[in-house]
């Protein structure tokens, strides 16, 4: 996974009107993040997937919510698949199997609460 957070500085995001899809960009063949926030109680996390592209099963510790900016995704949790569409978000549970596959090129917004 490609990660432009070289480039790219969170501090400068502070006490300014952004536009969350604008941030970050699609690549072919791809899936390219940006971390917005990242501190110990948790992080929110950018995405672009090209179409096909996607995360496998897998698990995490703590909740993460995703909101879905641009574009489709089917997310999968515990076997059972959720579509999602702009402007849908879903909550993956902790602790439970989930994986995400880009059904047309989308953008996304992850969020990460550690607790």
């Amino acid at each position: 996974m490609k990660t432009d957070d070289d480039i790219f500085d969170p501090k400068s995001l502070v006490a300014r009107v952004v536009n969350l899809a604008n941030l970050v960009d699609y690549q072919d063949g791809a899936v390219v993040s940006r971390t917005v926030i990242d501190k110990d109680k948790g992080t929110v996390t950018l995405f672009s997937f090209d179409q096909g592209q996607g995360l496998s099963e897998h698990t995490a510790p703590f909740d993460a919510l995703v909101y879905l900016l641009d574009g489709e995704a089917e997310v999968t949790i515990s076997k059972k698949p959720f579509t999602l569409h702009p402007g849908d978000m879903i909550i993956m549970p902790a602790n439970e199997p989930h994986a995400l596959r880009a059904i047309k090129k989308l953008k996304m917004l992850l969020v990460m609460i550690r607790s």
